[in-house]
């Protein structure tokens, strides 16, 4: 009877310990550390994405990232007239899952209707910018700017939890806004149980101006312990063997990948380094790019915004400044295929 009396105790308290720890869907199955796709507007669309599944062969063993992320999607948008433009910015492959959606806002309902929108367009969890230091964003109330007001920060972290009970919400984030605030700030983030945090080892006012500060992230770990919160690392991160490094440095969870994957989708991939990618391999890896990103978005995104990625491709040999000239100034990926190809045949 008293066994019987006991046990019963213990499972009350499980249930009630598990209705303190994060809903952590998908995370939970990743074997720690884990190596994500960092969320960048105009660079991570489904179209590099795409590139970064098939030259890190995602989903096999020695390559791919453990999670793909899309671009921050205006939460206020995707609740306007304008949503059916925004969402193409939500379209995805099979090839992408494990897949999180990240959304910024200021207005809780909003932000719960946008969740609830996430969970039915079949993403795997849901992730909320409170890092961008983008001043049209700002303005909003939204990214950086939350990190001056985390009861609305918390406010927000419920309502897109409330509007999406099955998928795990996370939390993209700094160290502060002008100066380092981390213990308050993440603690604030804590309290709301999120499956994730990702801190970008910056301030808002530091932009990506300064060396990141992975010794803070070490110190988001320490306030993480025993909450059941996940704590990623951003910043600086130059490859899978660096980002290793600093995992074993801060005891962090993982790492997310940004800058360091422009002009190498092969980030992801272990059996391959830098210097085992041939001229050749990185200029037929960028046409495929153009030409995906022209069938996914001609006609709805400025052929322009491939430019920035010309200027990662194209670097580090002779000639690659004068290619760079030429390729900033063609029209469509047919000029791009042809100015590369001559390029190639010349060199």
């Amino acid at each position: 009877m008293f066994l019987c009396a006991k046990v019963a105790k213990m499972v009350r308290l499980n249930k009630k310990t598990a209705k303190k720890l994060p809903v952590m869907g998908f995370w939970a199955k990743l074997k720690t550390p884990i190596f994500v796709l960092a969320p960048m507007s105009d660079v991570t669309d489904e179209a590099f994405r795409q590139i970064i599944a098939k030259y890190s062969r995602h989903g096999k063993k020695g390559g791919g990232p453990d999670v793909f992320w899309t671009e921050f999607v205006s939460a206020d948008g995707l609740c306007s007239s304008g949503r059916d433009a925004l969402l193409r910015d939500l379209k995805y492959k099979k090839n992408e899952h494990p897949i999180v959606a990240q959304i910024f806002g200021s207005n809780p309902e909003n932000m719960r209707k946008a969740g609830a929108l996430i969970q039915k367009l079949g993403f795997d969890g849901i992730d909320i910018n409170m890092g961008c230091p983008d001043r049209s964003v700002e303005k909003q109330g939204a990214g950086a700017a939350l990190m001056k007001n985390p009861k609305l920060a918390q406010e927000i972290i419920r309502a897109v939890m409330a509007g999406a009970p099955k998928l795990p919400v996370s939390v993209k984030t700094r160290i502060g806004y002008n100066k380092e605030d981390l213990k308050s700030w993440i603690g604030a983030l804590l309290e709301t149980k999120p499956a994730v945090i990702t801190v970008h080892a910056r301030t808002r006012k530091e932009m990506s101006l300064v060396p990141a500060r992975w010794e803070e992230i070490a110190r988001a770990v320490k306030l993480a312990k025993g909450t059941g919160t996940l704590i990623f690392g951003n910043g600086d991160a130059k490859d899978l063997n660096d980002a290793k490094e600093k995992v074993l440095a801060t005891g962090a969870d993982g790492v997310m990948f940004g800058r360091a994957v422009f002009g190498n989708p092969w980030l992801f991939d272990s059996t391959r380094s830098p210097e085992d990618i041939t001229l050749s391999e990185k200029f037929e890896a960028m046409i495929e790019h153009t030409h995906l990103f022209e069938k996914l978005f001609g006609g709805v995104k400025n052929f322009a915004i491939m430019k920035k990625h010309y200027k990662a491709y194209v670097n580090g040999f002779d000639g690659a400044k004068e290619l760079r000239t030429k390729l900033m100034n063609a029209k469509n990926a047919k000029e791009v295929e042809k100015i590369s190809r001559k390029f190639l045949r010349e060199a």
